[in-house]
């Protein structure tokens, strides 16, 4: 952002667009071959556009997703090794889950994949050297948010941040913010109880499951 800012200061001081302070952009690129081999003319429209499948805990996507370096290196293993693009995104994604600051190990590496000792080592190595290499905490992109302790930050790159006035309402409902926060510690509060009574009535039942098993003891001797 310093590229725009001394831009405005320039034009601000001088009054006038200075050759020197340009605001640099991105030139694009195209690679004709690339686009054709990935997307090749035999296009048929289908009968329907819009296809709904259910969410399901085994149909589960991994947060990491392959680049081109995870590709070249993918298509290099599996002359030797019988390994998909999906299941090698599943690999990265549970040692990136696993760790924390500090990369799991090898032998907690084995623990967490439940794939080949081999692979699970081709895979360790590359992913370590990827971690490195990187620049952030972890190689899947995360947002950055807000800290929860309430210190107030500057970061320009902070997502989500929280409302520092109170929420304007219109005054002819009774729906501003307030009455709407007490309603929602009224149903946590109510929730709460009934959590709490269905808890009682799970131990009144093996109080009284108890208390049958030591009549029988009783009888039984």
């Amino acid at each position: 952002e310093h590229h725009l800012q001394r831009a405005i200061s320039a034009q601000q001081v001088y009054g006038e667009k200075r050759d020197n302070m340009v605001i640099p952009v991105p030139e694009a690129e195209s690679n004709i071959a690339y686009y054709e081999s990935i997307y090749p003319g035999e296009f048929k429209m289908p009968k329907q556009l819009i296809h709904i499948q259910p969410f399901s805990l085994d149909a589960e996507q991994p947060d990491y997703d392959l680049d081109s370096e995870d590709e070249i290196f993918v298509n290099k293993l599996k002359k030797r090794m019988d390994i998909s693009p999906l299941q090698f995104e599943e690999m990265i994604d549970r040692l990136e889950k696993g760790s924390g600051q500090q990369p799991v190990s090898l032998q907690e590496a084995k623990l967490l994949l439940k794939e080949d000792d081999e692979l699970i080592r081709e895979v360790y190595e590359y992913w370590i050297k990827k971690r490195k290499n990187c620049r952030g905490p972890s190689l899947i992109p995360a947002v950055k948010q807000e800290k929860r302790d309430g210190s107030s930050t500057n970061d320009p790159y902070v997502a989500f941040r929280r409302r520092t006035e109170k929420m304007q309402t219109r005054k002819n409902r009774k729906n501003d913010e307030a009455s709407y926060e007490k309603m929602l510690k009224l149903r946590r509060d109510l929730s709460r109880a009934v959590t709490i009574l269905e808890m009682i009535k799970r131990r009144e039942k093996s109080k009284r499951e108890l208390l049958h098993l030591t009549l029988e003891i009783v009888e039984k001797r």
